[in-house]
């Protein structure tokens, strides 16, 4: 006869699986183990009643790429930018691809995102997609051409690395027509669709990880915390330290010439 699991022993077994699952496997329990897996189902209840409201999320927010879908178009792109508003940096877009039907737990607007939870699903959005693409443009350019053209050019840029071509894009209000594909800017795009959703989060981590590289080059500027954005600490230490070459002179050019 097999030796009751003990209740560490039941809960290393269900620790990984879905609420659904580990329910159903607690229900089977509860005739050899009685009222001792009682709580531990209560659990799992509250469990599977918080995945189910974050899946019925997830689905609203799959309405544009199911539109897409219906209308023949087989492979639909998310786009998303970081970095437009930073005295400092580059500007970093994203594209992404991900399967019909992918529902990937937690994937929202990078800015409603914990740092924690953005690295998180980075890893995940790259190893469930079809295909992703980063774009990376420079201070130098966006004084150059303006942020807005500087944009949309990371935005082409992430696009073109795409191992699979989009036949429709779905961007966060902002037209990139020079591309030539067809596409939708949805205002707010990046809590309304899960693919630009995904996008942001790309973006957002891979400029972060570059102005943590800067920080370690120009640590007295503080990128590591408000990575380039005016922060009051930011902004003092421009005026104390003089600008450094990462710098969008267009940006500082108010703050450097009091």
């Amino acid at each position: 006869m097999q030796s009751k699991l003990t209740q560490k022993q039941i809960i290393n077994e269900i620790q990984d699986m879905p609420p659904d699952k580990a329910l159903s496997y607690l229900y089977d329990l509860k005739d050899t183990y009685g009222c001792s897996v009682d709580k531990l189902i209560e659990k799992y209840k509250k469990k599977k009643k918080a995945f189910d409201k974050e899946m019925d999320r997830l689905k609203a927010m799959c309405v544009y790429e199911n539109k897409a879908y219906a209308s023949g178009f087989k492979y639909v792109a998310g786009i998303d930018e970081a970095g437009r508003g930073p005295l400092a940096g580059p500007v970093v877009a994203a594209a992404v691809i991900l399967p019909e039907g992918l529902l990937i737990e937690g994937v929202n607007d990078s800015k409603k995102l914990s740092g924690k939870k953005r690295e998180l699903l980075f890893d995940i959005i790259k190893e469930k997609a079809i295909a992703y693409g980063i774009g990376i443009v420079d201070e130098k350019i966006i004084d150059e051409i303006n942020i807005l053209n500087a944009t949309r050019k990371a935005m082409a840029i992430a696009v073109d690395a795409l191992k699979v071509r989009p036949d429709f894009m779905l961007t966060d209000a902002m037209r990139i027509d020079e591309i030539g594909i067809p596409h939708l800017d949805i205002v707010k795009g990046d809590s309304k669709s899960i693919s630009i959703a995904a996008a942001s989060i790309l973006a957002k981590v891979t400029r972060d990880r570059i102005m943590d590289q800067y920080d370690k080059k120009y640590p007295e500027y503080g990128f590591l915390k408000h990575k380039g954005y005016g922060t009051a600490e930011h902004i003092n230490a421009i005026k104390n330290f003089g600008i450094c070459p990462i710098h969008r002179i267009t940006y500082i050019k108010n703050i450097i010439c009091k």
